[in-house]
């Protein structure tokens, strides 16, 4: 009888890719609620929608490329992508906005790359950057009031409506900035007690936004504890964003507050869901603690300093570049040895 023979370390139960995939979408899941209950139902018109657009377009590229479209598809990564960039984008973005996302995502960061693996840069983010950039009004005009679904704002049809026809009259008394946008914008002319006034902010830290950032930090924590992603990222981001917030922004009348930057925005997505992408991170524990501290110290510094509230995009985008460089100086230690390789090659250590 014939045994199959292989060298340790002898891995077992591995979990495929589209069961992984599947608990990222499952984990998603209170943060979708969330945003469905206090923000309408754009969020989930938009999700549904991106997905189908996904899984068309990465359809269309396995067929060009002479590739089997079932074997691809049931990985649910393309569905992924989607789905990330439907909890992401406004919830009133026009129908043709969000698909130029999503298709840039599946045909330009993720195909033309190779595929699966194959992607340098999240595949999600550059769509994101990139209607973001070209895009800038819709993209930032049709937000929608938090906490009124309840409060007669619009329903399904009338939402999906106004995302299907790029009109945005009949729902403009129901959106408005960001409370990251409006905060950064307001503080240089009034005083934080002054801009905290504004609805957006309601009672709490961000008007409805406390609640859909701590659904999705639910959702990374079980994420974590099924060992679907490791919580050197998530923690590492939350920690540069922390420390440059605490140095930097002390005074409220100034700068964000901390609260501000944790709770509102995509803040627990983008830690827990986007930065974690396993394909454009960094690899060993340590790169990624490197990896997920510079997505936050970038993330304020574009936040406060630059042109956009919210900077997870062009920061996650902005370390993909570095993780060719942090992953070659650290790299993992290797089976059966103390220490991983380390230093400049040619020169020896002492």
């Amino acid at each position: 009888m014939a045994l199959v023979q292989q060298s340790s370390p002898h891995a077992r139960n591995a979990r495929p890719t589209s069961r992984v995939m599947l608990w990222v979408i499952l984990a998603t899941l209170p943060g979708l609620l969330a945003q469905t209950l206090l923000f309408g139902w754009g969020n989930l018109i938009n999700v549904v929608w991106c997905i189908l657009v996904a899984l068309g377009a990465e359809a269309a590229m396995l067929a060009v490329r002479g590739k089997p479209l079932a074997f691809f598809l049931k990985d649910n990564t393309a569905a992924v992508t989607g789905l990330l960039l439907g909890l992401s984008l406004p919830q009133f973005v026009p129908f043709w906005v969000s698909a130029i996302a999503v298709i840039s995502a599946i045909v330009m960061a993720k195909q033309l790359y190779g595929g699966l693996g194959s992607n340098p840069f999240n595949p999600a983010m550059v769509g994101y950057a990139l209607v973001l950039i070209s895009f800038p009004v819709a993209m930032t005009t049709t937000w929608a009031e938090a906490a009124l679904l309840w409060e007669s704002a619009p329903g399904f049809g009338e939402t999906l409506g106004a995302i299907a026809s790029g009109q945005q009259t009949t729902v403009d008394a129901f959106t408005m900035a960001t409370p990251l946008d409006e905060y950064k914008h307001k503080i240089a002319s009034y005083t934080a007690a002054e801009v905290l006034q504004h609805p957006t902010f309601g009672d709490g830290v961000a008007r409805g936004w406390e609640w859909v950032n701590g659904a999705f930090l639910l959702g990374g924590l079980l994420l974590i504890a099924l060992k679907i992603i490791t919580w050197h990222i998530p923690v590492s981001m939350l920690a540069g964003i922390a420390v440059m917030s605490l140095a930097f922004g002390s005074n409220p009348d100034q700068y964000a507050p901390l609260g501000l930057h944790m709770l509102a925005g995509g803040t627990m997505l983008g830690a827990f869901f986007i930065a974690t992408d396993p394909v454009s991170a960094a690899t060993s524990h340590q790169g990624k603690l490197i990896y997920g501290a510079g997505i936050g110290v970038l993330i304020y510094v574009i936040r406060t300093w630059g042109n956009y509230p919210d900077a997870v995009a062009f920061s996650v985008l902005l370390m993909n570049f570095a993780v060719p460089f942090i992953d070659h100086y650290t790299p993992p230690r290797t089976y059966g040895h103390h220490k991983a390789r380390r230093g400049v090659p040619g020169r020896t250590q002492g």
